[in-house]
């Protein structure tokens, strides 16, 4: 059932809520079609004004203490853990995710993500480095030059973020954006904005003055433009597609801001014949479960060489088929719905493409018997090869595809045959050679039997999955500029 919808939300521009100049839009459940809220359009000169006023901000932001910038995110992160339940209901209504998902990798993480960089604040921003000795020259006299690197703040940051994760994303962008004394304007997903209101409403009762956090949101594409666009913006972080990171990355280029882009992926797994199956299977299962495939890191681009091919297959058929599909406030569901009946029919054509194509539909391909969302079921395609549609396309649906390999150099070229990397993963009992096919694929990280993830770890894609290292202190690196600061001693 979705929640009674709030009244209707209005934008936070300058440390006020303001009413949006272009009314509001509804914001539906996927689980049911209802109705969750009202989200706000803003205009693009209420966006600018956004940034306006973030650029009035940064100033004082970036000149205050460490700590109490500290001390503000540690707040943030102490009243998203005691709203966690209301906050999770609310993504959940929004995004689909299922209860476990809602609470503990959305709202949880972005609470974790304010802890996080409520310590980050704190790290040093300076680096002495080694003096050099000058002899006598047209620049002066000798002398033994010292020099300093000293991490200052871009300045505003547009934080474009993602609809799979309406917490724990913006989180990641805002927390390290004000750790290193930047202000920010948040645009949010059109699918699933109302969280991130939440999450702006939690930051002003934590203290951060006016004009620091602003948040502005829309259901078409104009309100992202003016948020990238607008003079004031020194900066633009963005999670989503690669086809719109390409006309963000084509306004930062006129304009040379700063870019940090994680973008689209199509994550190979590799699977060799002396691999662990259950492990495998496990982890590219998650592919069909976790936010219902709606995740640039999942493993869904199968290599698994022939020794294991068919036990590979079966099994990951037989992981599919157990799976509960369903609403996702019910006990034991594990695959929730897509975020939208666009999302739901797109997902569709691709698995129809790839029986087109001569993929063997091995487990799903067909819409759940369900009364009401948009639900599509766990599906597995077998008998790919490298040229179909399936296989170099992010889908970014609960569709695994299955490629054969014969040896260790076929499974690395056709692990980097792809216009992504962002992340791959490689099952095999023998360590070494694990380790050793990870060096060669073109991708930001990769996962050496498991799915888990290191968040200190760099985050971030090769090609088309991306521009940039976040998460941990290398989200602070990229939201930051670096000075050199030289002296003769």
């Amino acid at each position: 059932m979705t929640p009674k919808a709030p009244d209707r939300q209005r934008l936070f521009v300058g440390g006020s809520w303001v009413e949006p100049d272009g009314g509001h839009y509804e914001v539906t459940d996927p689980a049911t079609g209802g109705v969750v809220g009202w989200a706000p359009e803003a205009s693009r000169d209420q966006v600018h004004a956004a940034a306006a006023a973030a650029r009035e901000a940064f100033g004082p932001w970036s000149r205050t203490p460490a700590e109490e910038r500290a001390a503000i995110l540690a707040r943030t992160a102490e009243i998203i853990q005691r709203q966690l339940v209301p906050y999770a209901d609310l993504a959940q209504a929004e995004s689909g995710a299922t209860t476990g998902t809602a609470r503990g990798m959305q709202v949880a993480v972005a609470a974790s993500r304010f802890k996080r960089y409520a310590k980050g604040a704190l790290e040093p921003v300076e680096q002495p480095l080694p003096p050099q000795v000058n002899e006598a020259g047209p620049f002066g006299r000798a002398a033994v030059m010292g020099a300093l690197a000293v991490r200052q703040p871009v300045g505003v940051v547009t934080c474009v973020t993602s609809y799979n994760n309406p917490w724990a994303n913006p989180a990641g962008k805002i927390a390290p954006a004000l750790a290193m004394g930047n202000t920010v304007v948040v645009k949010p997903a059109p699918q699933d904005p109302l969280s991130v209101y939440r999450m702006a409403e939690a930051l002003e009762a934590a203290g951060a003055p006016p004009g620091v956090v602003n948040v502005v949101s829309g259901s078409g594409a104009e309100v992202g433009e003016a948020a990238v666009d607008s003079p004031d913006v020194d900066m633009v972080s963005f999670t989503g597609s690669t086809a719109v990171g390409q006309r963000i990355a084509e306004v930062c280029g006129r304009g040379m801001k700063r870019q940090l882009m994680e973008l689209g992926g199509k994550g190979a797994a590799i699977v060799f014949d002396d691999a662990d199956l259950a492990s495998a299977v496990a982890g590219i299962g998650t592919t069909f479960s976790f936010y219902t495939g709606q995740i640039c890191t999942a493993p869904t681009r199968v290599l698994a060489q022939r020794g294991v091919y068919e036990a590979l297959v079966t099994r990951l058929a037989a992981y599919a088929g157990a799976l509960k599909v369903g609403d996702p406030r019910e006990q034991g569901t594990v695959v929730g719905p897509v975020i939208s009946a666009a999302h739901r029919d797109r997902v569709e054509s691709y698995v129809e493409l790839g029986r087109k194509e001569g993929a063997r539909v091995v487990t799903g391909g067909e819409r759940p018997a369900l009364a009401s969302g948009f639900y599509v079921t766990p599906t597995l395609l077998a008998d790919c090869t490298p040229d179909m549609r399936v296989v170099r396309e992010e889908i970014f649906g609960p569709v695994v595809v299955v490629l054969p390999f014969d040896d260790e150099e076929e499974a690395v070229i056709l692990a980097n045959d792809s216009d992504y990397g962002l992340i791959d993963y490689v099952w095999s009992g023998d360590v070494a050679r694990a380790f050793r096919v990870a060096r060669r694929l073109r991708s930001g990280g990769v996962g050496v039997n498991t799915v888990g993830r290191n968040m200190e770890a760099p985050f971030g894609g090769f090609r088309k999955s991306g521009v940039g290292r976040d998460v941990g202190s290398y989200a602070l690196h990229a939201y930051s500029e670096v000075q050199a600061i030289v002296w003769a001693g």
